[in-house]
This record gives structure tokens, C-alpha cells and sequence, in this order.
């Protein structure tokens, strides 16, 4: 299972995606990224940090299970999870990014400091 997630131009983290599959070969990668893509992610600038914990958690969820019948059984846990996870980001007083770290970082002119604070 691979899980990507992001943070928006306001500093909040985000699931931007998750796929299966038997191995994390070239190709699988290739296609994954190129799925993102086709949903409009640009400017990837995103560290392995804020995913750690999240895998934790999908980690100790999916143990318990142990095994599992089949792909649609892993997509509905990991989606729930996954899912739940996103909720709570989305509802956090704090960002995970500040405004000014966002800024410097976007590679699209228009998003700036003083165009995101306006």
C-alpha cells in the first residue's frame, strides 16, 4: 500500500492518494506519480516526515487483521483509516505548515505570502 499525502497552499496536510500493489517497483511508482499527476498535483517539494506516523497508524490497524481475503478488503480499511485521518487534519486550529514556509516553496508565481494573507 502506498499513501501520498500532501499540504495545501494553506498549510494543511492532505491524503492525495493511495494504491496497491505486489511490489514498490519503477514501474508502479511511474504509474502512481503519473496518477497524481492526471489529478493536478505539481510543485512536489514533499518530505517522508509527515508520513511516518501516519504509516504507524495504518501499520497497527492493519496487524490486527493480520490477513486480509483480498485487495478490496485492504482499500476499504486503509481508506477508512486514511479517510478518518484526513478529517482531523482538515479540522485542526494549527497548520502543519506555516504561511511563511509555504511561500518560498511554491512554484507557482501567484501564490505568494502576501497573495495567500490577502
Amino acid at each position: 500500500m502506498i499513501v501520498a499525502v500532501g499540504v495545501n497552499s494553506d498549510g494543511r496536510r492532505e491524503i492525495l492518494g493511495m494504491d496497491i500493489a505486489p511490489s514498490e517497483a519503477e514501474t508502479f511508482w511511474t504509474a502512481f506519480l503519473r496518477k497524481l499527476a492526471r489529478r493536478g498535483l505539481r510543485g512536489v517539494k514533499h518530505s517522508t516526515n509527515p508520513i511516518e506516523r501516519l504509516n504507524g497508524e495504518i501499520k497497527r490497524r492493519t496487524e490486527v487483521v493480520g490477513i486480509f481475503p483480498n485487495e478490496h478488503a485492504i482499500v476499504r480499511l486503509v481508506g477508512a483509516i486514511l479517510r478518518e485521518q484526513n478529517d482531523e487534519w482538515a479540522v485542526q486550529r494549527a497548520r502543519y505548515m506555516t504561511l511563511e514556509t509555504i511561500a518560498p516553496l511554491s512554484d507557482d508565481p501567484t501564490v505568494s505570502l502576501t497573495a495567500i494573507a490577502g
